[in-house]
């Protein structure tokens, strides 16, 4: 096997494992609780997750992967934010987390037809497969749209019904998406959090929010 292949699958894990982690922590006190929470850790893990979900598809040539974290990471500052651990970091390290997706989005538009020649005309990944795995991408990350809109609203952050309504429409697609590109690291990853979105369904449906 190729050694630049596994390590990049090994880094996919990684990032895979935070997000189970973080779906774990919040399934836990959720059903611990028997309403809808959003844990601090929750939001710490989705921020490490990402962070290296960004450098995998980078790796990986994978432009809806880009696009889903890109979006995203943002919102996982926020609510750090919000639960008051953001201003307990460095400051050093606050400016490493603000700056990355800044440094990248600069380089992918200072090499703009580069870009779009390895991502968007990729011969390994044809058009429509980027798109659709985009829209999997765009619709799940549009959960967090809301579920910031929701927050401010509230004035503290949480994550309701509707936020885990979007996340199963959206990984849904994602699974597709993993099986037709063979990308064994999306599609475990996704299909644990999709038995974890329909058990917070329930749960929402079922009982009280945070």
């Amino acid at each position: 096997m190729d050694r630049t292949y596994l390590l990049t699958t090994l880094l996919g894990f990684l990032a895979q494992g935070f997000f189970s982690a973080r779906i774990l922590v919040q399934w836990y006190t959720s059903e611990k609780s028997k309403r809808l929470t959003s844990p601090a850790l929750y939001w710490v893990f989705s921020l490490m997750g990402s962070y290296l979900m960004f450098v995998y598809g980078w790796c990986r040539n994978d432009f809806s992967i880009i696009f889903g974290q890109l979006i995203s990471y943002y919102v996982y500052l926020w609510n750090l934010n919000a639960k008051g651990i953001w201003r307990k970091m460095a400051a050093g390290l606050k400016t490493v987390l603000l700056a990355t997706p800044l440094v990248a989005a600069c380089l992918v538009m200072n090499n703009a037809s580069g870009f779009f020649s390895n991502f968007l005309h990729n011969d390994k990944i044809p058009v429509w497969l980027v798109v659709f795995g985009s829209a999997g991408q765009l619709i799940f990350t549009l959960r967090f749209v809301y579920q910031i809109i929701y927050s401010m609203k509230r004035g503290e952050s949480a994550l309701p019904l509707t936020f885990w309504i979007i996340s199963l429409v959206g990984s849904g697609t994602i699974i597709a998406y993993a099986i037709i590109r063979k990308d064994i690291v999306l599609l475990l990853g996704q299909g644990f959090g999709f038995l974890a979105y329909l058990r917070n369904i329930m749960i929402g449906l079922s009982g009280k929010q945070e």
